[in-house]
Order: structure tokens, then sequence, then C-alpha cells
């Protein structure tokens, strides 16, 4: 697979949130907006401290790609939610949302137009791009998940609003390119569920005109206080508080993958991310859907074999097992490797172990491949 201007077999990377260091969270993460400041700003100084920080760290692990690490807030709904709505002119106030996993979380409030106030992603690419002479990854959450994290006051349908989100994303997605950044991620979490009439549309209206990077759809089954995701069973009406005890024990839903493929392949994505293949020893789900529907010829894969939600680390032997099991179904030369979600929910050092032993893993199988040749 070429990263950047190499041809580099298994390249690794992290997803999404990043364990933030302390004295960021302690203050700074509560107040960047996101806004370009003066050479001499402390908060501008400050976030480049922090994205070098959090770069450094997947430096010294040996990750091929270096991410931004969603430094822009001190815990996941900020970075993967309010962030951005506050940034697209929400009021944040509105009532909580309809998605079992996500029930604690509450929707901001459309009541204008909705634009880019100010840059979105734009900063922390700047501070990567200085950070790093490492090809750079910069994350964004996806279309569909802002759309639907909406009380909508203002447009007439989903449609409309999620195209509008679409248009703002797309002008700070745009000049991120330009700033020479080598993958933009979009993260569709919420597509497992079911995609809207408009998730493709919204979505390739999202990156459309990007020239420089490759875009990667990044789809987990959710991280929120640790606890996987699961598909929706009709228990809980819309907006109430979801009650585990109530649940139904055999919801009919399709197995992770096959809620994702081949659907997908609709959208202006170079790189499909999915957590489900490979994460787990025991746990293939999606390769079947994969034989079923293999990739198309523009597309590659990146898989997640890293488990962020236990607090044991794998050993290097571990990966290269998910690895080889992954390389019965995806060419190697097509194969990517990440995280399954974001580390956010880790203690830093043991975020540290889990991405060194990715590259280690990595690094058997590398050797393994090239000794067949």
């Amino acid at each position: 697979m070429k990263v950047k201007d190499t041809e580099l077999l298994l390249p690794t990377s992290m997803v999404g949130n990043y364990p933030n260091p302390r004295w960021w969270d302690a203050e700074w993460a509560r107040r960047f907006e996101g806004n370009q400041e003066p050479p001499d700003s402390m908060n501008r100084e400050s976030l480049e401290d922090v994205v070098a920080a959090v770069a450094l760290d997947q430096e010294i692990a040996g990750l091929d790609i270096i991410s931004d690490g969603r430094v822009h807030g001190d815990n996941y709904a900020d970075t993967a939610v309010y962030y951005y709505l506050k940034r697209l002119g929400y009021d944040l106030k509105g009532g909580h949302l309809g998605f079992p996993i996500y029930s604690r979380l509450h929707a901001g409030t459309v009541v204008q137009e909705i634009r880019r106030h100010g840059a979105l992603m734009v900063e922390q690419a700047k501070a990567l791009r200085r950070a790093t002479n490492k090809p750079t990854k910069i994350q964004y959450t996806g279309v569909q998940v802002l759309a639907q994290c909406s009380n909508d006051l203002h447009y007439k349908n989903g449609r409309d609003r999620a195209l509008a989100i679409a248009k703002a994303m797309n002008e700070d997605i745009l000049e991120v390119d330009g700033l020479g950044i080598d993958y933009i991620q979009l993260d569709e979490f919420t597509w497992p569920y079911f995609y809207e009439d408009w998730a493709i549309e919204a979505f390739n209206a999202a990156v459309e005109g990007v020239k420089h990077a490759k875009i990667i759809v990044h789809v987990c089954w959710g991280n929120w206080g640790g606890t996987p995701a699961y598909y929706p069973d009709g228990s809980a009406e819309a907006g109430e508080i979801f009650d585990l005890t109530k649940r139904a024990e055999k919801p009919d839903a399709p197995s992770a993958t096959r809620s994702i493929i081949p659907k997908a392949y609709e959208s202006k994505a170079n790189i499909i991310n999915l957590e489900s293949c490979g994460r787990r020893d025991d746990d293939l789900s999606g390769l079947d859907a994969f034989k079923e529907f293999p990739l198309p010829e523009n597309v590659d894969f990146w898989a997640g074999v890293i488990d962020v939600k236990s607090t044991i680390t794998e050993t290097a032997e571990q990966v290269a097992s998910r690895i080889r099991r992954l390389a019965e179904v995806i060419p190697a030369e097509r194969l990517g490797l990440t995280t399954d979600c974001g580390l956010i929910l880790l203690q830093r050092y043991i975020a540290k172990e889990k991405l060194y032993a990715m590259v280690e893993g990595a690094k058997i199988v590398r050797g393994e491949l090239a000794g067949k040749k």
C-alpha cells in the first residue's frame, strides 16, 4: 500500500481520541475553540505543545501514520460531538438522544442556518504538520452522526440539515487538504445501526473536491464509557433513557460488518476502516461479508487489531495472529492496521503499550511475508 510516496506493507495508525496529557485536560482543553490565535498566545502555544506530545507518543511506538489524537476537549463527548455542534452554530440545549448506547448524551438544537463559525480542524492540522515529518491524519466526526445529534427547529427535513453540515465541513476539509495532510478521516459510528436515506450523499458532499489527502471512513460500534454498542431492539422510544434490564435478549440484527458492507462502497472513501475484523482472536465477524462482497479495486481496508475496551495489553504475537487471519481474506498489500476505536478511556501508559504492541505485531507478519517472496 502506498503511504505518501512510499510502498509500505501493513501500515499502522491509531484511531480517534488519545488520552490527553493531564496538564492539557486540567485547563486548556476546556477553553480551546478551534480558532487561530496570535503567535504569542498561550492557548496557541499549548495546542502546539499538546499535539507535539501526542505525536511523539505515536512516533516512539513506531506508527507509520501520525494522527491528531482529537485533543480539542477533555472528554469523549466534547471531542466527538459538542465541539463540532458549537462550531456549527448550535444552541447546546436539547433532549437526550434515542440511541441506546448514547442515551446519556443530549442533542444540540438548530435554531439558525448551519455554517462554519471559524475553523473545525485547521489549527490541529497545522500543529500536527509542525510536530512530525511522518505522514499525517486528521479526523472528523461524521456527517450522519452530527445530523442525528440534532434537535432541529430550522430545517424542514433531515436531508437539508445533513447537507448543510456537509457543506460546512467541506469548507474545513478542503482547507485541511490544502495544508498537505495525507489522510482525512470521517467517523460514521452510527452507520452500523442504519443508513439514513441521505447518508452516502452527505458523506460524499463533505469530501467533494479533496485533491491531496486519501479519504478514510472509520466505522466502529461504540466506546462511550468503554461499552460495546448494540443494535436497537425497539424496547425504548426515541428520546428515552435506555434501560438495559428491558433489552430484548436476541434482537433481530445483521452481523456487525454485514450492516456496513457493501453499502459503504458507495462512499467516496479510499479506505474503509472497521472495528470488527480482527479485534479479538475469536471474532471473525466481517470476514464472511468481504468474501461475499469483495473490496472494490479502488478501496483499501484498515482493520482494528487492538482492543481499546481492555486494559490488558496484547502481546506482539497476539496482534500478529489477528493480522494473519485477516490476511486470509484481505490481501496484505491492501491491508492497514489500527486500534479498533479511540484510546481515550485508557490510562496513557497503557495506550502507549498498546500502540507499541500493534507495531511489533505488524513487524512479525511483515517479516513472514517477506520470507515467502
